[in-house]
């Protein structure tokens, strides 16, 4: 295999490793993709993401999450490919189309490395619970800091309630009118990360439609940052949903696949 070019980025602390594919070679091997996701024996992200040609849009997103299963949508790795894919001329201006699974994605860079996407409407709406692109449970909280989001998250993403596939599962502390903070099991992640987009956008609405809380809804991550979640409340739901929030470059590379120790199939 011969090495590949990445680029690192973070979107409010979700880190994501993200190659140009547009020329369609990676080997797109769960073991290997794994395997650079890992750390520290690989990269080490919480994703890594492709950017490939698309007949639909100006390129397509493919998310993989660090266990080697692939995603439908990812809200701060959709933030980071959006500033990735005009990097490397995959976009000529600010605003773009791209395609995911879980549909076409608008996004724009804005000023200050911030980044806003249009997110698919919500669907699917249960007891605290939402389809934001992916699935997320809410589990409101009146202390954030005390949340048991290892021990309990793990349990209810792996729940009969939610199985085969699982879920994504969102502690969440509303402050009305507009606030919340936000702490996420992430599934395919297994563990808690520092940010989750489309987990801030779940936890948005839900504290829109149920909680009282009103748009725009500033998100406080675990990480510290502050992501902004818009939209519209109508009868039948939500539309119009946006997420907004800081995008960074932190380092580029080459990897050489080989050192990995896996033979993709």
């Amino acid at each position: 295999m011969k090495p590949v070019r990445f680029v690192k980025m973070h979107g409010a602390g979700n880190d994501f490793v993200l190659v140009d594919d547009r020329d369609g070679d990676f080997p797109c091997e769960h073991r290997l993709i794994a395997a650079m996701a890992t750390r520290p024996s690989g990269i080490g992200c919480e994703g890594v993401i492709l950017v490939q040609r698309s007949e639909t849009a100006d390129f397509k997103m493919r998310f993989f999450n660090p266990d080697g299963s692939e995603a439908d949508l990812c809200g701060n790795g959709a933030r980071c490919v959006a500033a990735f894919a005009r990097e490397i001329g995959a976009v000529a201006g600010k605003a773009m189309r791209f395609e995911t699974e879980a549909g076409l994605v608008d996004a724009e860079l804005l000023d200050d490395d911030l980044v806003r996407i249009a997110m698919p409407d919500p669907k699917d709406f249960g007891d605290d619970f939402v389809v934001a692109g992916v699935p997320h449970k809410i589990v409101p909280v009146s202390n954030i800091a005390k949340a048991d989001v290892e021990g309990e998250g793990r349990r209810i993403r792996m729940s009969d309630e939610f199985a085969p596939d699982g879920t994504n599962v969102n502690f969440v502390c509303y402050r009305a009118p507009d606030r919340v903070s936000v702490r996420t099991y992430e599934r395919g992640v297994e563990a808690e990360t520092f940010a989750c987009g489309t987990g801030s956008v779940a936890a948005a609405v839900v504290g829109v439609a149920q909680h009282g809380l009103k748009f725009p809804v500033h998100v406080k991550t675990a990480g510290g940052y502050e992501l902004t979640v818009d939209g519209v409340k109508t009868e039948a739901g939500f539309s119009d949903v946006t997420l907004t929030g800081p995008v960074k470059r932190v380092y580029e590379g080459t990897i050489d696949l080989d050192t990995l120790g896996v033979v993709p199939e």
